[in-house]
């Protein structure tokens, strides 16, 4: 009892030093629990979608996937025959056939895209009575011709469509018109998807090109019949060459194909907030240790009248309780709060989330106070075991806490073993043999050289803190000596309170390196290997009638097709690949200009003729003149000589198979042939520029593809790794903001603990200018430390890394420097504005009072 009041007295009278530390106790829970809400409460919707919309027991082809669409373009289908037969099966009230796309483009008549812009897929098929499970119409009419269509009511106020509008819609089968008759509103969220419905006769012709077809048939059972006995009844009608899956079934697979990219977001954001977990622990440790630096005495007559050490390392230890507990409370709530915005920020993007689903389950807030809790006592419990040792009489001296010189050359030691084992990781990951194996020990190196700087920082901060006050604090005088030997007095302190700082930039400086590497690698590649002068490309493959439309440019020397054909090639030793060939143009040898180290890849594009990687060629013992068997997906097989070998030190098309168009269309029937993946086209010479006004004009009726020359593609990927990164960076924010409380909180307890000396300086005639420019100058220094060796670490990282592309082919290793330079001068703006509240509390101290004060 005497100790949890000695530690509730302490924790009160010290709550103004605590805030900072429970802030980032606060912040590192609610990013924990807003994660934990926002992704639970994205799978409760989705749940609840997939739950409505499956009916009883669903009838699909044996090769249709939730998340495929066939080769083809053209989703799997059944004949309408299968709709009788599963009307007749016993248990089945009704059955009902489904058409379904979600290989469509829809666009107004400004051909705008009407799909959402989060990924989300546009989806069109017919009305079915199923269909009132999940949605109402709300306005209009279900469609009753081939010129009506109904839209569902999201799409509609996204993009302000209203009854009488008229819509287009691109299939792979062709376009077709169509005005909105009504709209239908979703009884439940609707995460995104933007849906189109049309009458059955026109969803079949212009979706599946075929009538009398259906992609599934939706059973409900009778009263009394379970879905799996209906399951079981519907099999027996049909035979086993279809898929058959009850409701249940059916919204597991879809769950799962959401749950995989759900999970991705999930602990790809938990490991953020576990790196400001790791932050936080500094601070926690340099809060407590000043604390119990400044108790000394206090904690010398607690010994003195009978304390035992372990009363005093338990008393340090309850208030680390107390603060952890606090803070995470104080989180867990913020994370909801988080998770709120969250779901907000996903709603301008085009996601619906309803707050209606708002899913805080038990394990949520649990999760967050034990972890915030066990961190933060963790964190107390070197300050406390240190406090435990203070004797009665060297405290009642002031002596202070025990200095332990030899523990001092211990951790030195370790931290050079550390750092060492971490370099010669890293030294090895760069001279790997396979990516595999590389991986592994990057992150082996990683993990141990942020722990061996971590332990060894408190020595770096002499030499390093000597260096950076030599440059820049040796021109204010004594006020910058002053400032340096503060920053010196405990290294210790000052180790830990860089190191904050230290591990969110080195991360940064790390994934600039190799961001920065990544674009130029491919930067050079594109100059390097590809001599076609346009690419066009898109989210789904190239409809047949924007092909056309393409190879009608005027201005084009040629026009190059790339189909990838899925198929089993057995190599000459035996072994099969399941896996695609490449189908193209002859014309591509000259627009991807590939290495061989055998054989020309011209060549491959003969009859019967093909070429592999130098990685497949290498592990199948495969040379020109082999014969190679390809068993085509729902063709037939063919015996293709290898005509080339090409080289795989690249990052363009790596480890691709290619043949000729012609010789793949001897072996797939034409209906199983599949759209261009992505198309490449050559001006004419000296017509470059009119051929690019001009193939865009062609492909304005369809938005969904881009044309790019090469200055475009460099600069799109040049921003799609710009948005990554900043979206990272973004993550990384929370670390830096709880090593920014770091600088604070140590800065504001060091004024207190100087607090007498700061008094003596003003009586000798600092002024209070100077006494703030010395503590400003004290947090630019170690902030600067902390920088300093991060970005140090982080380059060696990024470049560690880059060794490790460089096996796939992306061989530019390029330091950002801008970057670099950018964050590092940023950290010294960081230091000052850490610095502010605790200048402007040192500068308004009383002088007589601080003189005065124990």
């Amino acid at each position: 009892m005497t100790v949890m009041k000695t530690s509730m007295r302490n924790f009160f009278a010290h709550k103004g030093r605590m805030a900072l530390s429970a802030v980032a106790v606060l912040l590192s829970v609610a990013f924990v629990c807003g994660t934990l809400v926002f992704t639970d409460t994205m799978n409760t919707t989705f749940d609840k979608l997939f739950a409505t919309t499956a009916s009883d027991v669903t009838v699909s082809p044996k090769e249709a996937k939730s998340d495929d669409t066939p080769q083809n373009g053209k989703p799997a289908s059944l004949p309408a025959s299968t709709v009788q037969q599963v009307a007749k099966a016993d248990g089945v009230k009704s059955a009902e056939g489904g058409v379904s796309s979600m290989n469509v483009t829809v666009v107004n008549d400004e051909n705008k895209n009407m799909g959402s812009s989060n990924g989300a897929p546009t989806i069109a098929g017919n009305w079915t009575k199923g269909d009132l499970r999940s949605m109402e119409i709300t306005s209009g009419h279900a469609p009753r011709g081939p010129t009506e269509t109904m839209v569902d009511a999201d799409t509609a106020d996204k993009h302000h469509l209203k009854i009488g509008d008229e819509l287009r819609t691109i299939s792979v089968v062709g376009d077709f018109k169509a005005k909105i008759v009504g709209i239908a509103t979703f009884k439940v969220t609707n995460p995104g998807a933007a849906i189109v419905y049309f009458d059955t006769a026109t969803a079949q012709r212009e979706l599946l090109g075929a009538e009398g077809r259906f992609t599934q048939v939706f059973a409900t059972a009778a009263a009394g019949v379970s879905d799996t006995r209906l399951k079981q009844n519907v099999t027996e009608a049909l035979g086993g060459s279809y898929k058959i899956q009850t409701a249940k079934e059916n919204a597991d697979e879809n769950r799962e194909d959401v749950g995989e990219f759900m999970n991705v977001i999930k602990y790809a954001m938990l490991g953020f907030a576990g790196i400001a977990f790791l932050v936080g622990i500094f601070l926690i440790i340099n809060t407590f240790s000043m604390l119990v630096a400044q108790r000394t005495r206090e904690i010398g007559l607690l010994r003195a009248i009978g304390s035992s050490r372990k009363q005093v390392n338990r008393s340090v230890l309850v208030e680390a309780l107390l603060l952890g507990f606090v803070g995470s409370i104080l989180g867990v709530g913020a994370g909801v709060g988080i998770a709120i915005g969250l779901m907000k920020l996903m709603s301008m993007a085009g996601m619906n989330l309803s707050t209606d689903d708002l899913t805080i389950k038990a394990s949520t807030p649990v999760a967050g106070l034990v972890l915030g809790v066990v961190v933060t006592v963790l964190a107390a419990y070197l300050p406390a075991r240190r406090a435990g040792k203070v004797s009665p009489m060297a405290a009642l001296r002031d002596a202070g806490t025990p200095a332990d010189g030899k523990a001092g050359w211990v951790r030195g030691l370790i931290g050079l073993v550390l750092t060492g084992a971490g370099g010669y990781a890293l030294y090895a990951a760069a001279t790997a043999d396979t990516a595999k194996d590389g991986s592994l020990l990057l992150a082996g190196g990683v993990v141990l050289s942020l722990i061996g700087f971590v332990v060894i920082g408190p020595l770096l901060a002499g030499g390093v803190v000597r260096v950076i006050s030599a440059l820049i604090l040796r021109g204010f005088g004594p006020v910058g000596r002053m400032a340096e030997r503060n920053a010196l007095r405990n290294p210790r302190r000052t180790g830990a309170t860089g190191a904050a700082l230290m591990i969110g930039l080195a991360l940064v400086a790390c994934l600039s390196v190799v961001g920065s590497s990544m674009v130029a690698s491919a930067t050079s590649e594109l100059d390097k290997s590809v001599g076609a002068d346009f690419i066009v490309q898109g989210n789904q493959r190239i409809v047949p009638q924007a092909q056309k439309a393409m190879e009608q440019t005027p201005g084009l020397a040629h026009v190059t097709s790339y189909k990838e054909v899925e198929a089993v090639l057995t190599s000459p030793d035996g072994k099969k690949d399941d896996s695609r060939v490449t189908a193209a143009d002859p014309t591509y040898a000259q627009d991807l200009r590939r290495a061989t180290t055998e054989g020309t890849l011209s060549a491959a594009y003969g009859k019967d003729s093909m070429s592999v990687g130098s990685d497949y060629a290498k592990d199948h013992g495969v040379h020109v003149g082999d014969t190679i068997t390809v068993a085509f997906k729902g063709g037939k097989t063919a015996k293709l000589k290898v005509a080339a070998i090409t080289d795989d030190d690249s990052a363009l098309d790596q480890g691709a198979r290619y043949l000729s168009i012609a010789t793949m269309k001897q072996y797939v029937p034409a209906d199983q042939i599949p759209p261009n993946t992505i198309m490449f086209a050559k001006a004419k010479d000296g017509q470059e520029k009119q051929a690019y006004a001009a193939l865009k004009k062609s492909l304005d009726d369809y938005p969904q593809y881009q044309v790019r020359d090469q200055t475009d593609y460099k600069q799109e990927l040049k921003d799609q790794i710009g948005q990554l990164l900043n979206m990272v960076y973004g993550l990384l924010a929370l670390a830096i903001i709880v090593a920014v409380l770091g600088v604070v909180n140590t800065l504001a307890l060091s004024v207190v603990e100087r607090t007498r000396e700061i008094g003596l300086m003003r009586a000798i005639g600092l002024s209070r200018r100077q006494l703030r420019r010395m503590i400003r100058m004290e947090s630019v220094v170690i902030a600067l430390f902390g920088a300093l060796l991060g970005l140090g670490l982080g380059m060696g990282w990024g470049a560690t890394a880059q060794k490790l592309l460089a096996l796939e082919g992306l061989n530019v290793l390029d330091i950002p420097w801008p970057t670099i330079i950018g964050v590092f001068v940023g950290s010294a703006f960081v230091g000052l504005f850490a610095a502010l509240v605790p200048a402007f509390r040192a500068g308004r101290m009383n002088v007589l009072n601080a003189i005065a004060t124990d």
